[in-house]
């Protein structure tokens, strides 16, 4: 009897950091957004996700994630956003600047994230790609091709705009599909019929503000593009998406600004001045809908995805959580200390200490309720 009793404690705390397996008929990890419009949905975001803090860059303060955007994926994210700069003759991913930190040719991490789709067939993915060096559509295309990855392109059908393009439902970018939505911030001559799969962001999305230092100055009000700035009902009215940018910088010397990790767990949190939570909510009543994308830095810090999950109204299924640990030197500051996170990154597990807390609660929780059944039945 008593080994059957810890057997029953043991059992779930055993599955504590286990989610669902994913269900056949989900769609981005929840069968409940199969039939829903891609515009209906909230995606989380994972800003820089290429740009990652860890000991091959010395912990730098250029980094805004902990774990590459593999495993960003498999946690959960449907929205990768990337700087490409033009150095020499290829075009990197750089943040702010090459001389800054370079993570490599765009062609790599496209492959990166192609080889994800091969593995994932249910799972649509946004990429935003800030052009900064605003090189034609063609050389852009010419990074996808050689990445292999244009099968997967949706494009719009021909003539459309925001303002009237019906989105798909998930399931038929599925069933197409065409599992990948590409923006580009900016195309240097908008729309280019010979590569109709790079969307124009702005033609599609506004932003709200970004670059913000004070936890107080988060705000719904839409930023960019210029010709909807501080006008809510004409950002909506103009079929647009709304990118709520969800962010905390700290300025530091020479006018530059970096990830303020030190107030993560505020930043990305349910509860705080400027917390992800509060700011969700009040955007979507300001949208009358809820945000199509919450953009983040460390994305497996606080309770990001559980702030999708509750727009979206979902259960998840099929997500693989990051286990890291961050010591607290480092979450002080925006050093970095000496993050386990890696570029390759690990895989299961628990995504921080508050989810790492709650998990290990509930799973405590029923093993204490299996364990008085057992006593009731064999006591």
């Amino acid at each position: 009897m008593y080994f059957f009793a810890i057997f029953l404690l043991a059992w779930p705390l055993s599955y504590a950091a286990v989610l669902r397996p994913r269900d056949s008929t989900a769609c981005n990890n929840s069968p409940i957004l199969c039939d829903k419009s891609y515009s209906e949905i909230t995606q989380l975001g994972a800003h820089d996700s290429p740009f990652i803090r860890n000991s091959s860059n010395g912990n730098g303060d250029s980094g805004n994630q902990l774990y590459n955007s593999t495993v960003q994926l498999n946690a959960g994210v449907r929205l990768l956003t990337a700087q490409a700069h033009q150095n020499g003759s290829s075009l990197d991913l750089c943040h702010t600047s090459c001389a800054l930190l370079d993570v490599g040719p765009l062609t790599d991490w496209l492959k990166e994230i192609k080889t994800w789709l091969d593995g994932n067939p249910n799972d649509v993915v946004t990429i935003l790609i800030v052009n900064s060096d605003n090189v034609p559509a063609g050389t852009l295309d010419s990074e996808f091709k050689s990445a292999n990855i244009t099968s997967y392109a949706y494009v719009p059908p021909p003539s459309s705009s925001a303002a009237n393009l019906q989105w798909p439902t998930l399931s038929q970018l599925i069933s197409a599909n065409t599992r990948l939505i590409t923006f580009i911030a900016s195309l240097p001559t908008g729309y280019d019929s010979s590569t109709p799969y790079l969307l124009n962001e702005f033609e599609y999305i506004f932003e709200n503000p970004y670059q913000v230092t004070s936890p107080t100055n988060f705000t719904c009000t839409p930023d960019r593009p210029t010709n909807v700035q501080g006008n809510v009902g004409a950002a909506l009215q103009s079929g647009r998406l709304p990118l709520v940018n969800h962010f905390l910088d700290v300025q530091e010397a020479f006018g530059i600004q970096a990830p303020d990790i030190g107030s993560i767990n505020t930043t990305n949190g349910n509860s705080g001045t400027g917390n992800l939570g509060d700011a969700a909510e009040k955007c979507k009543t300001a949208f009358n809908r809820a945000p199509a994308f919450l953009l983040v830095d460390f994305i497996d810090q606080g309770n990001a995805m559980e702030t999708v999950d509750k727009l979206n109204g979902v259960i998840p299924t099929g997500r693989t959580l990051p286990q890291i640990a961050v010591p607290a030197a480092s979450m002080n500051g925006t050093k970095g200390g000496t993050s386990t996170g890696t570029s390759g990154g690990t895989s299961g597990g628990t995504s921080g200490a508050a989810r790492s807390n709650s998990v290990s609660s509930a799973g405590f929780g029923f093993g204490v309720i299996f364990l008085s059944l057992a006593m009731v039945l064999f006591g």
